[in-house]
């Protein structure tokens, strides 16, 4: 009987062997926080290693996706802002077919730990925090370029912006707000909130706010398949959805 128990452990265990798969992901800012988390809880009931890489969603900076895409680093599942995605669905890194949308992702303002906190519940708010702070920082990611090229010319503060915003690179902007080197900082929610040394003012208000989709894509020369969908199943459960909604993301659930 011993004989018999060790047979099938030991089947067990190469089978299992067999089917476990490294599953390599990489995500930009926004979803950083919640995939840390929910990692280890789908390693939990999966047999699956998920390896896990970061940089953002668009730009030229050397850590961004596109950047390690160009430079042929291979994964398996990218996670980034959706018209991102989409775009290399178009160019062919992505296979059609294989989004899935797993979170709405809001914009919001931190200010240095202590700091006085602007309010900018409103249109009016927001525009006084911009034009009386000394300097201000924002992502060089998706929510950077819709403040830089349609927020800041429709609230008519382009120009003053020129002088006292820069774009920030390779790194969260609440860092930057933390160390000092910017007074005002506007990412992500669920990017800003993480940082320590910031106070998080809140979200933009509703008629400047932009909601951005982050999605999951299987790339075209994955490794395992069957693998990377179920990761992305799990990302998109019921189950994730409490870990989402705690790092400040809203999660996109099926129907």
């Amino acid at each position: 009987m011993k004989t018999f128990l060790a047979l099938v452990a030991s089947v067990f265990l190469a089978t299992s062997a067999l089917v476990a798969a490294d599953i390599h992901v990489i995500t930009s800012g926004a979803f950083a926080e919640a995939l840390k988390s929910l990692v280890p809880e789908y390693e939990k009931q999966s047999p699956n290693k998920v390896i896990i890489s970061y940089g953002s969603s668009m730009g030229k900076a050397p850590d961004s996706i596109p950047s390690r895409l160009a430079r042929d680093e291979k994964f398996d599942v990218l996670i980034l802002a959706s018209p991102s995605l989409e775009d290399f669905v178009k160019s062919g890194a992505v296979q059609p077919g294989t989004r899935v949308d797993l979170v709405a992702s809001v914009m919001g303002a931190v200010v240095k730990a202590g700091a006085p906190k602007p309010d900018i519940s409103t249109m009016a708010g927001l525009k006084s925090a911009l034009l009386n702070a000394k300097s201000v920082a924002y992502s060089a990611s998706a929510s950077g370029v819709y403040l830089s090229t349609e927020l800041f010319p429709k609230m008519g503060i382009s120009e003053q912006m020129d002088k006292t915003a820069r774009k920030i690179y390779s790194e969260r902007v609440a860092s930057v707000v933390a160390r000092g080197e910017a007074e005002l900082g506007f990412q992500q929610v669920s990017e800003l909130i993480p940082i320590p040394g910031v106070d998080f003012i809140g979200e933009l208000p509703p008629e400047a706010q932009k909601t951005v989709l982050f999605s999951a894509g299987i790339t075209s020369n994955v490794s395992n398949l069957n693998a990377s969908r179920d990761l992305i199943a799990f990302l998109a459960s019921p189950k994730a959805a409490p870990t989402i909604q705690k790092a400040g993301l809203k999660p996109v659930l099926p129907w």
